[in-house]
C-alpha cells in the first residue's frame, strides 16, 4: 500500500495521484505539482490515503509545496485572461476561414503554453493560425481536436433527465457503450430517446446494465413455460424491475394473469437473448443430422456389396494362373516389336554388323519359306 493524494486540475476533471511527500495536505487545499505539462496548481479532491501499489502509475510525482495567496491569484489570473484568448480566438478563426469550433482555452500555471481545444468534422490545416496566434500572444501554442464527448464534459449543460451531465460532473472516464444495453434493458431504440446532448449513447445506459443482467439471469423469460399457484401457463409478459411476470394459463388462455417472479417455477426456460437466432438453428440442426443419415444410407450398399465382392474375386484369383496366357502373347508382342525397332536404329549406324542378320531372319522368315 502507498500514501497518495488525488488531485484536480479541473472542475469534473480526472484525478490525478501524488506522493504527499511528508506534507501535512487536506482535501481542498491547492498544491503545486509537476506535470508532463509542466508546474500545475491543482486542487485536492482526495486527502491523503492508502492505495495498493499495482494500481498506481510509476513513476509517482512528489508534490512540490503547497500553494501559497500569490499562487492561488496567479491561478485566478489565469483563468480570466482565458476568457479574452478565447474571444481572440475566435476572431483570428473567421479571419482564416476555418471550419473549426473553439470550445476551450487553458493557460498553463507558469504562462509557458496556451492550450486551444476545438472540434471539426476532419482533418484542419491551422499552421498560418498558429503563426497569428503566437505573434499575439508571445508564447508557445497548441490546438488540440477533441471528440463530441469531450465538447459536452467541458461545456456542461443539462441531460433529458433534468440533471447536469454525469461527464460534467463525476466521469472521469467515458465507458463504452453499446446499442445492445438498451435492447437488454427493453428501452426504445429510437436515437432520440437514447442519445444524450452530444449525440452519442448515454452513458447511463452503463450504470444498470449489471442489474439488468442479474435481473434477466433469475427471471423467466417470455415464452418459457412456467408453474404458478394456479396451474401451468406460458409467460406472455415480462417487467425485470418489479419482478411481475404476465402468465396465460392453459386452463383459461383468454385472460392472463400475473405473478411475482418468486411465486414461479419454470418448466422450460426460454432465452431471450438468442430467441431470435433459435429458428435457424433449428433449422440447421435437422439439415445436420439429415445429411449424415443420407450419407450412411448411400454408404450402406456398398458396404454390404463389398463382400460379395470380394467373394467374386476369391476365385478369380485362385483360377489367375489360367487366366494370364494372354499376358505372354502380348508380352511376345511386344518383345517382337522391339527387335524390329533395333535393327532400324542399327541400321543407321553399323551397316554389315554380325547382328543385323538376326533381324532379317526374323522379319524374313516367312518370305523365305515361300
Amino acid at each position: 500500500m502507498t500514501k497518495v493524494i488525488g488531485v484536480r486540475f479541473k472542475a469534473g476533471g480526472k484525478v490525478y495521484y501524488f506522493d504527499p511527500g511528508g506534507l501535512e495536505i487536506e482535501k481542498d487545499d491547492y498544491v503545486i505539482v509537476e506535470t508532463s505539462r509542466g508546474t500545475e496548481c491543482g486542487e485536492v479532491s482526495q486527502g491523503i490515503h492508502e492505495v495498493p501499489a499495482g494500481s498506481l502509475v510509476k513513476p509517482l510525482k512528489v508534490v512540490a509545496r503547497l500553494a501559497d495567496d500569490a499562487d492561488i491569484r496567479r491561478m485566478r489570473q489565469n483563468r480570466e485572461d482565458e476568457s479574452r484568448a478565447f474571444s481572440v480566438c475566435e476572431e483570428r478563426i473567421a479571419k482564416h476561414k476555418l471550419e473549426m469550433k473553439l470550445i476551450d482555452v487553458e493557460y498553463t500555471f507558469d504562462r509557458s503554453k496556451i492550450l486551444f481545444y476545438f472540434t471539426a468534422d476532419g482533418r484542419i490545416d491551422f499552421r498560418e493560425l498558429v503563426k497569428d496566434l503566437a505573434g499575439v500572444f508571445r508564447t508557445r501554442i497548441e490546438l488540440r481536436q477533441i471528440g463530441v464527448r469531450d465538447e459536452s464534459k467541458m461545456l456542461g449543460g443539462l441531460g433529458i433527465c433534468g440533471q447536469p451531465f454525469c461527464c460534467s460532473r463525476f466521469l472521469t472516464d467515458f465507458q463504452p457503450v453499446s446499442i445492445k444495453m438498451a435492447k437488454e434493458q427493453g428501452l426504445s431504440l429510437n436515437p432520440t430517446k437514447i442519445s444524450g446532448t452530444c449525440g452519442r449513447l448515454m452513458c447511463c445506459l452503463a450504470y444498470e446494465q449489471p442489474a439488468y443482467e442479474y435481473l434477466s439471469g433469475i427471471t423467466p423469460g417470455v415464452t418459457s413455460y412456467v408453474k404458478t399457484p394456479d396451474g401451468e401457463g406460458t409467460v406472455c409478459e415480462v417487467n425485470l424491475i418489479s419482478g411481475s411476470i404476465k402468465v396465460r394459463l392453459d386452463q383459461s388462455p383468454e385472460l392472463p394473469k400475473t405473478y411475482h417472479r418468486d411465486e414461479i417455477v419454470i418448466l422450460r426456460a426460454a432465452t431471450r437473448k438468442n430467441a431470435k437466432r433459435k429458428p435457424q438453428q433449428g433449422a440447421g440442426r435437422p439439415q445436420q443430422e439429415r445429411q449424415p443419415g443420407a450419407g450412411a444410407a448411400r454408404r450402406e450398399p456398398p458396404r454390404e456389396q463389398a463382400p460379395v465382392s470380394a467373394e467374386r474375386q476369391r476365385p478369380a484369383d485362385a483360377a489367375a494362373p489360367a487366366a494370364r496366357p494372354p499376358r505372354p502373347e502380348a508380352d511376345a508382342a511386344a518383345q517382337q516389336a522391339k527387335p524390329a525397332a533395333a535393327p532400324r536404329k542399327r541400321r543407321r549406324g553399323k551397316r554389315g554388323g554380325g547382328k543385323k542378320a538376326d533381324g532379317p531372319q526374323q522379319t524374313q522368315k516367312p518370305g523365305g519359306g515361300d
